[in-house]
C-alpha cells in the first residue's frame, strides 16, 4: 500500500511541477521581453515568477523524494543528481537529474544575484531554457501517464504555451532593436558632428 501511495504521489507531483515550471518559464520570458501593463506591472510578474519557482522546486523535491523511496523500481540517491547512474530508466531518469542540476544552478544563481555580476547571472539564467525542455524530455520518457491522452495533452498545451511566449518574447525584441538603431544611428551621427 505505501508503494502504491508512493508511486500516485511521485506521478502527481512531477505532473504539478511540471505545469508550474512551464509556468515559470512562461512568465520569465513575459518578464525579459518587458510585458507589461496597468493591471499586470513587471515587478508583480517578477514576484509571481520567484513564488512559481519555489513552489515548483517543493513539488519538485517531494517528486524526487518518492521516487527515490518508492521500493516497487531502483532509482538510488546518487542518480538525482549524478545523470544517467540509475539502474531503472536510465536515460530518461538520466535526463530528470540533468534537468534538475541545470535548474539548481539558476537557483543558486538567483539566491546570490546580489553577489554576482548581472551578465553571468544572465547568463546562468539560460540554463533554464535548457532546463525545460530536458525536464518535459524526461516526463514523456520516463512517466507511466505519458500514455495517457490527457496527460499528452497538458504536455502539449505547455509546449504551445511556452513556444508561444518564446515566439511573442524574441518578436519584441526585435521591435525593441529596430526602433533603438535608428536612434543610436542619429546620436552617434551628432556625437561625430561636434567632434569635427
Amino acid at each position: 500500500m505505501s508503494s502504491t501511495l508512493l508511486w500516485y504521489t511521485t506521478r502527481a507531483t512531477g505532473l504539478v511541477a511540471l505545469l508550474l515550471f512551464t509556468a515559470t518559464v512562461f512568465l520569465g520570458l513575459l518578464t525579459a521581453g518587458r510585458a507589461s501593463s496597468r493591471n499586470w506591472p513587471r515587478f508583480v510578474q517578477q514576484d509571481l515568477h520567484r513564488r512559481m519557482s519555489i513552489l515548483a522546486l517543493v513539488f519538485l523535491s517531494i517528486h524526487i523524494l518518492t521516487s527515490v523511496l518508492d521500493t516497487f523500481v531502483h532509482i538510488g540517491w546518487l542518480a538525482i543528481v549524478i545523470p544517467f547512474t540509475s539502474p531503472y530508466g536510465r536515460f530518461f531518469v538520466g535526463l530528470g537529474a540533468v534537468s534538475l542540476d541545470l535548474m539548481a544552478a539558476v537557483m543558486i544563481s538567483s539566491f546570490i544575484r546580489g553577489r554576482i555580476k548581472a551578465r553571468t547571472w544572465r547568463a546562468i539564467h539560460w540554463l533554464a531554457y535548457l532546463s525545460w525542455p530536458i525536464a518535459i524530455a524526461h516526463s514523456v520518457g520516463v512517466g507511466t501517464d505519458a500514455r495517457l491522452l490527457w496527460v499528452d495533452g497538458l504536455v502539449a498545451v505547455c509546449c504551445l504555451a511556452v513556444l508561444g511566449a518564446a515566439v511573442w518574447r524574441f518578436n519584441e525584441s526585435a521591435v525593441i532593436r529596430r526602433r533603438v538603431s535608428p536612434q543610436l544611428a542619429g546620436v552617434r551621427v551628432s556625437e561625430q558632428g561636434r567632434t569635427r
